[in-house]
Formats: structure tokens, sequence, C-alpha cells
């Protein structure tokens, strides 16, 4: 199965899960996982060069995943940067670890669900100590919001198959993590571009709210611009023109 095919399935069975359907877009795929964020020179977690979304290093080894994602997120780490690292650090944790029999890709619950605990404790961690929760509550969110746009629940949180709501609301809560670090932070145009990509899948009331947020925000030229423009406009335009493709939207 190619590397495209393999997006495509995901987001079909996402879609049936959730049992919503997601308007035609300009990107097709799970937007936190199928679309890289654009960070310039900016470090992250090894990845090969090239457009493949999921352009993985087939050396790394996985037992560093954990930690060397914790260190790249610290307080001064951008938030597009955060959003890239969480994203490769998902696909990683996912679908890194390769069946060879059927050649599919299968998940290593443990580095994943030991990633989304240390991120959790960093959010207790914050709240003891009396510090601003912000990044740790955006991390843990948006690494949420990836694993559910990927597919994945850890062992302990599988959705009840029956249920068909269940994918839903648990993007909910990622999603709820992010606009609580968003207003925690202070009107941070990346948070508000970060909340705009969840709420686009499921959609969300709100989503238009947080798209306006961080065009308003954005600077023409500016990392940001070029994300949103890569993820919320078309090939060719500029902020100007995605900003005033939004504002004509009812």
């Amino acid at each position: 199965m190619t590397s495209k095919m393999l997006c495509s399935f995901l987001f079909a069975i996402a879609i049936f899960a959730a049992a919503m359907v997601l308007r035609q877009t300009a990107l097709a795929g799970p937007p936190l996982i199928c679309h890289s964020i654009e960070i310039g020179n900016a470090k992250s977690l090894p990845w090969n060069n090239g457009s493949e979304w999921r352009a993985l290093k087939p050396d790394y080894d996985l037992n560093r995943l954990v930690d060397e994602t914790l260190a790249l997120l610290t307080p001064e780490t951008p938030v597009l940067v955060r959003m890239e690292t969480l994203r490769r650090a998902t696909i990683y944790a996912v679908w890194a670890k390769r069946d060879r029999e059927s050649g599919f890709t299968v998940k290593d619950d443990k580095v994943a669900d030991e990633l989304l605990s240390r991120l959790m404790e960093r959010i207790r961690g914050a709240v003891q100590a009396n510090q601003p929760p912000a990044f740790a509550l955006f991390d843990a969110g948006y690494l949420t919001a990836c694993y559910q746009q990927a597919g994945y629940y850890s062992n302990n949180n599988t959705p009840n198959n029956s249920n068909s709501s269940a994918m839903a609301r648990k993007a909910l809560d990622g999603y709820a993590m992010v606009r609580k670090a968003s207003g925690a932070a202070g009107t941070n145009s990346e948070m508000e571009f970060a909340a705009a990509l969840i709420s686009r899948w499921p959609q969300q009331p709100a989503h238009r709210e947080h798209l306006q947020r961080a065009i308003v925000g954005a600077k023409e030229g500016s990392l940001l611009a070029r994300n949103l423009v890569k993820h919320f406009g078309q090939h060719g335009q500029s902020l100007a023109d995605l900003r005033a493709q939004v504002a004509s939207l009812k």
C-alpha cells in the first residue's frame, strides 16, 4: 500500500468512525496528519526531505521518541514548531513499527501512550508549581487531537465501536485543551491557527472565528501566513487574498 493510498484509507476510516461528512477542501486527508507545518530551519524530530507526509527516518530508534519530543518542547519553542514536532511524533508512534509480512504499519501502543502520559504530567506539574500552563495544555491537547485524526486510541481509552460519536467526543477533548491554552496565553495567533486546524474536522461552530483570529494576527510573508495559505487558501494566494476570502464567507 502506497503512502498516498494509506493517507486516503485513514481518512475514510476517520469519517466512518465519526459518522460525519467533511466538506471538500483544497487539501485532502486528516489536516493534522497528512499535511506538514512549515517551520523553516527550526529543529524538530528527524525527518527525511521531500513532500511525503510520512517521511520517516527508517533507522530512527523509537525508544528515543518520548525523551526527544519532550526535549524539543521547551517554553521557548514556537507554536508552529510544537505542532510539526507533535505531528511527526504521532506518525512515528502510530505507524513507524512495521509489520514485515504485510508491509503495512502497526501501532506501537507503549510509545504513543507514554508520550501522552508524560505531556499530561507536565500539565499537573505546572499547576502544582503555580507556573503558566498554556504550553503544557497546548502540547497535550494538540497531541490528543493528532491521535484522534490518526485513528489512534490508547489501551485505556478505546472507544465503544457501537457509538458513532465516540471519535468526535475524543476530538473535542484535545480541541478544548488547545482553546483553553490559547486563552491562557492571551490571543496567540499561532494557537488560534492550531485551533482552526483541529476544529476543521470534526467541524466546530467556532472554526471560522479561530481562523479569523489567526489571520488577523499574521503578518504577510511570515511562517504563520505561509501556513495559513497552505492549509486554508489556494495555490498562489497571498495572506490578503485569504483574508478577503474568509471575510466573504457567510
